[in-house]
């Protein structure tokens, strides 16, 4: 008997120091599993590493660990030919699921075709990753994913800052380019949401700082990045993204809604330039009877109620659109998709009480995840994974990502960008998108080397199958135009 006890205390202790040990993240360890996709109608075959590198200080010791999954071709013998294609996601504070296991990769998790969630929650093959042409690794950041600082007494401003994320993520880019010995390959970046801002930096920091320099950065759904607006210029900019939206939910007027959208917005862009912004700077020199007529031009382009606008000086922001364009019927339309309805406790109030489209996307990821990594990737640990982690304050000083992207293109003759945004995004809508481009690249003399793409989705347009299919083809067709013939020198003619 005092034996099985021992036994029993032993096994409990060993127990003990094992759960411990699997809540804490390795500073390195990897899991490598093989599989296959059918992409395109073709066989696939992929290697794919699940694990952690570590981020070093000055002295070379670890003060953090980065989770990341890569997916590399294995039935191509000359990598250095094979493009490597480094994808992030934003926040920040967000893991890189969202394109992970929605976009990009090999797998999918099951939604119905409009990207609503549908149980039993799961995964299943994406036929249009671009892992035909090209290897991918998903990284999450500090805190974001199973991503961890190890080091507690390092300061927090190391990691959770606009700058500061740049130059530790291109430190690590740079050690993961080295390891997998990808220095000849062409590469690229890709940023969602606040991942655009980080990769706009990181594309000058990794060429400035580490030399490493890249064939292409793909922007989806990007932040302003730094670049100045305000006041009427971002107030009018949200115009071509009201009208996108009011005619999705049927609210325009007759003549407007009986058109197809691509015919609506070059017709309300030309409005926001040309009428709805100078309206807005003449502020209160503008008559009476001028304001009243231009409220009355922006109602129809809105869909919203002339009063709407002359109650609020004719500058109506997001949040009030988001709650008033359904307001009769009850509903609000959601922030990063407003293509998603809810309701609120009120139908009063300037601002609705959550955001339809994130909750819905919410309980689809974060379940499929969980299973996916540890099933099927095979990556056992005890750790939440955080699809929203704990980074502020965030400290958002000293911007300049969207002109040190210009700067590096003008630096890099073989650099190419591309947007990708969707019309229905209300959180870093299309058309201050297209107002990025103008002004990283303000004297026009890129515009070989600059491509906007527009879907009839939301934030994360990936999730719409129709667009999944056009925007990862955009991206397939986007790196093969980027890749430069042998023998071509960096010069400009």
């Amino acid at each position: 008997m005092k034996k099985q006890l021992l036994i029993i205390l032993f096994a409990s202790i060993c127990h003990i120091g094992w759960a411990q040990e699997i809540r804490k993240l390795p500073v390195e360890t990897k899991v490598e599993k093989q599989a296959e996709v059918t992409i395109k109608g073709k066989r696939v075959p992929y290697k794919s590493t699940a694990g952690t590198q570590p981020v070093w200080d000055e002295n070379g010791d670890p003060i953090a660990s980065l989770f990341y999954t890569f997916y590399e071709r294995t039935d191509v013998s000359d990598k250095s030919k094979r493009p490597l294609v480094i994808s992030f996601n934003g926040g920040p504070g967000s893991a890189s699921i969202w394109m992970h296991l929605a976009y990009t990769g090999p797998v999918l998790l099951k939604i119905d075709d409009e990207g609503y969630p549908v149980q039993p929650y799961g995964t299943k093959s994406n036929p249009h990753s671009i892992l035909d042409v090209a290897d991918i690794v998903y990284v999450d950041p500090v805190n974001t994913g199973y991503s961890r600082i190890l080091n507690e007494e390092t300061p927090r401003s190391t990691f959770f800052g606009i700058n500061s994320d740049i130059k530790y993520l291109a430190d690590w880019v740079n050690t993961f380019v080295t390891r997998q010995n990808r220095w000849a390959s062409p590469k690229y970046l890709i940023g969602e949401s606040y991942g655009t801002t980080r990769v706009a930096g990181l594309v000058s920091q990794l060429q400035n700082s580490h030399w490493m320099y890249f064939n292409g950065v793909i922007l989806v759904s990007p932040t302003d990045m730094g670049i100045e607006r305000g006041g009427p210029v971002k107030m009018a900019n949200y115009f071509p993204y009201y009208a996108a939206t009011a005619w999705y939910h049927g609210q325009l007027p007759s003549d407007l809604q009986s058109k197809d959208l691509d015919e609506i917005i070059p017709e309300v862009e030309k409005f926001a330039v040309e009428e709805a912004l100078p309206a807005m700077v003449k502020g209160g020199s503008l008559s009476a009877s001028e304001k009243d007529a231009m409220a009355t031009k922006m109602a129809r382009y809105s869909g919203l109620d002339k009063e709407v606008f002359l109650s609020n000086n004719l500058m109506v922001g997001t949040s009030l659109f988001w709650k008033e364009l359904l307001r009769d019927e009850g509903m609000t339309v959601g922030r990063l998709d407003s293509r998603y309805k809810g309701f609120d406790r009120m139908e009063a109030g300037v601002r609705y009480d959550f955001d339809p489209a994130l909750t819905s996307w919410n309980h689809a990821f974060a379940p499929a995840f969980n299973h996916y990594s540890k099933n099927v990737l095979g990556f056992e640990t005890d750790l939440t994974y955080n699809l929203f982690g704990p980074v502020h304050p965030w400290d958002r000083s000293n911007e300049t990502t969207g002109y040190d992207l210009g700067q590096a293109m003008r630096q890099n003759p073989y650099l190419h960008l591309m947007v990708q945004s969707g019309y229905f995004d209300g959180g870093t809508d299309f058309f201050n998108a297209k107002y990025s481009l103008w002004h990283i690249d303000p004297n026009g003399k890129m515009a070989d080397r600059i491509s906007f793409k527009g879907y009839r989705s939301g934030h994360m347009m990936y999730l719409r199958a129709e667009d999944l299919a056009t925007s990862n083809e955009d991206i397939r067709q986007f790196i093969q135009n980027s890749m430069v013939e042998e023998g071509m020198p960096a010069k400009y003619d």
